[in-house]
């Protein structure tokens, strides 16, 4: 059973908007995602979802789009954009699954194996200068908090989305 929240949490008549969790979540998201976008956008013409699909298929390759769906949790439209965009560019290879006919798989393709391999150390020191910020502890601290909200945004996921 959750805990009632303290006052500090407690629901007021109306919502400040700067104050409330998600938001912030997503403006600190949003903010940090568009610096590190202005590297990789300008020098290889990606988008913030395009880059995100590639970096999935460095890590998990022959996805198909509704896998990239359920790694990114981005909706099927921006999938399906960024994995066009990819496409035209050459940075993904698409073939039919051999097992189910129906299914077709993504994969980097040599040119975006090479982009990624570019790109990914941009993206590392981006997050070291982030958290620079922070000490080890803080750091420590600060996965675990991500992994419990998350775990809890799964629960509700898993349940609907009526929340709690």
């Amino acid at each position: 059973m959750p805990t009632p929240p303290n006052d500090a949490t407690a629901p007021t008549d109306e919502l400040a908007l700067e104050d409330f969790l998600p938001y912030r979540l997503s403006v600190l998201t949003n903010t940090i995602s568009n610096a590190i976008a202005t590297v990789y956008s300008q020098q290889f013409e990606l988008s913030i979802p395009a880059w995100r699909v590639m970096a999935i298929l460095g890590r998990f390759d022959n996805l198909s789009a509704a896998e990239l769906v359920d790694k990114t949790a981005m909706d099927k439209v921006a999938i399906s954009r960024a994995v066009s965009l990819l496409l035209d560019k050459q940075y993904l290879t698409r073939r039919e699954d051999s097992e189910d006919r129906r299914r077709s798989v993504l994969s980097l393709s040599p040119k975006g194996r090479e982009t990624y391999a570019q790109i990914v150390p941009l993206a590392q020191r981006y997050e070291q200068d982030l958290l620079q910020k922070l000490s080890a502890d803080e750091v420590d601290q600060l996965h675990s908090l991500i992994d419990r909200l998350m775990q809890k945004a799964n629960q509700w996921k898993e349940q609907g989305l009526d929340g709690p």
